[in-house]
């Protein structure tokens, strides 16, 4: 067992076997959890209680996982929640629709448990560095593009460019490796926390899709 900590997430799912697992392996983490079977009940106890992390199913009686995560992106006082997406769907164009929705991460079942709690421990980890950091002024600049790690903010020709936690977290990636090449081993390793399991869509896909908000021409990227 992993030491105590006192983050919150909350567990969205329909079926009760993958809620139960997962939580059982969170709290093996240190982490305090809830979990719901509907979007709805989330809704409801985002109001009461904001989360550190939310996992949420895509595929659920309405309303479905990817309209809850919308909702929560719009909403001023849980845009900033990191939603980690549990789908089945493993279609690129579905996850990239996933992300465009502002989910942070997404995990397609079957999934592992210890990758999944992997990944929540990264994002939990990033949020405190930001927090103890955020007085910092370490910006890295690359033509148009500003990149301050500490506020996590990108802009390009002045203007914000509104990624989510990984995205920020592969373009800085980058950046810092300017002029080496990071292999998707090495990409899963410094912004997933987890060892590569011969999946390289998920690098791909975020990086397909961070490709489409920061260059200019992006009939381009296909």
């Amino acid at each position: 067992m992993q030491e105590a900590n006192t983050n919150l997430v909350y567990v969205v799912d329909d079926e009760p076997n993958i809620r139960k697992l997962t939580t059982l392996a969170l709290k093996e983490y240190g982490f305090e959890t809830q979990e719901f079977s509907n979007g709805d009940d989330l809704l409801k106890a985002v109001k009461r209680r904001i989360p550190d992390v939310i996992i949420l199913d895509w595929v659920m009686p309405a309303p479905d996982g990817l309209s809850i995560c919308g909702r929560l992106k719009l909403d001023k006082d849980t845009r900033t929640v990191p939603i980690i997406l549990l789908t089945a769907r493993d279609d690129e164009v579905d996850c990239v629709l996933g992300l465009e929705m502002g989910a942070d991460d997404y995990v397609t079942k079957p999934f592992s448990l210890k990758e999944l709690c992997a990944r929540v421990k990264a994002i939990v980890r990033r949020k405190e560095y930001t927090n103890a950091s955020n007085t910092s002024n370490d910006v890295i600049t690359l033509g148009d593009l500003v990149v301050n790690l500490a506020r996590r903010t990108v802009l390009k020709n002045n203007k914000n460019i509104d990624l989510t936690m990984k995205e920020f977290d592969l373009l800085s990636s980058l950046m810092l490796a300017r002029g080496r090449v990071l292999s998707r081993e090495q990409l899963m390793e410094k912004v997933w926390d987890v060892e590569f399991a011969g999946d390289a869509r998920t690098v791909d896909v975020h990086i397909r899709y961070l490709r489409q908000k920061i260059e200019e021409d992006r009939k381009s990227v296909v």
